[in-house]
């Protein structure tokens, strides 16, 4: 039974409440070689940190995560207190450029306004109270982690056309190759003679022997019969991949490589112009197949 493609490119988000705090999950993830997963964790929320990289492992194969986890008490439970430390270190302040500078005295509620000076305090939780968060927020990322789960399904299978596209193209340009006329064996035969004459003129001291041993090897260089029947089963084997899905990238990216192999020994080996386009063609093809293919998990 096939399983569904997934593309690495995703984003999700999720939010929840629980115990009077609000929970909210964000996830992203872009390409990458391997699976590379960072956390962005609210304040007293590391002792998850190790389950949430264990559930993102369950269900991803690879790709750059980016999980954040914001919770947010209600603010009807915190209580605002003036930080001590903070004003004593501000009047001493004021006290000193008032010696310096002749100006009307800062108003409390500037002081205030001030950044450090008034802070909120919460109260800490109860033991059961952050056993039932740490549950509500594990419960948040599984749900956020299904809709980037769909989300990279969604677009791998819109890769999956695509790239089923390039293959039909690939295909046919192979076919193309196959039959083109300068494979004919009047072709081959005709490119053989003006070769074996080139090779009596230009070394009129050759035995038939060696003249035999060139003609060989030249028919042999110019022979595209491996190529041509390399790509075919290249074709072939990513089809099959295809069907199978699952986290199939690397593999799909390493066919691309033979793809491409392939195509320019094709290049290398082309006696006509025509087959030379061909072969070009197929490198384009290639090199759009391969750009598709590092998208996928």
């Amino acid at each position: 039974m096939s399983e569904p493609i997934a593309s690495m490119t995703g984003y999700a988000r999720s939010t929840a409440s629980a115990e009077g705090e609000g929970i909210a999950c964000e996830i992203k993830s872009v390409n990458s070689r391997g699976l590379d997963v960072r956390l962005r964790l609210a304040p007293g929320m590391d002792a998850l940190e190790s389950e949430l990289r264990r559930r993102v492992g369950r269900v991803l194969a690879r790709g750059s995560i980016t999980l954040t986890v914001d919770v947010e008490r209600d603010a009807a439970g915190t209580d605002i207190v003036v930080n001590e430390q903070a004003l004593a270190s501000v009047l001493t302040a004021i006290d000193a450029l008032s010696e310096r500078i002749v100006g009307q005295a800062p108003r409390l509620e500037g002081i205030l306004a001030l950044k450090g000076v008034l802070v909120e305090r919460q109260p800490a939780r109860i033991a059961d109270e952050e056993d039932l968060l740490y549950a509500a927020i594990l419960a948040t990322v599984e749900k956020c982690l299904a809709g980037l789960v769909e989300a990279r399904r969604s677009e791998g299978d819109h890769l999956k056309a695509i790239i089923t596209a390039r293959l039909d193209e690939i295909a046919a340009l192979t076919r193309a190759a196959e039959n083109h006329p300068s494979r004919s064996r009047e072709a081959v035969l005709e490119r053989l003679r003006a070769q074996l004459a080139d090779l009596r003129e230009a070394g009129a001291g050759l035995s038939e022997e060696r003249l035999a041993q060139e003609a060989v090897l030249l028919a042999t260089k110019a022979d595209i019969r491996e190529e041509l029947d390399r790509l075919a089963t290249h074709v072939a084997a990513a089809r099959q991949l295809l069907a199978y899905g699952g986290p199939i990238g690397r593999k799909l990216d390493f066919l691309s490589q033979e793809f491409n192999r392939e195509a320019n020994t094709l290049c290398s080996k082309s006696a006509t112009v025509e087959l030379t386009a061909i072969g070009l063609d197929l490198k384009a093809a290639i090199d759009q197949l391969r750009e598709q293919v590092q998208n996928i998990e």
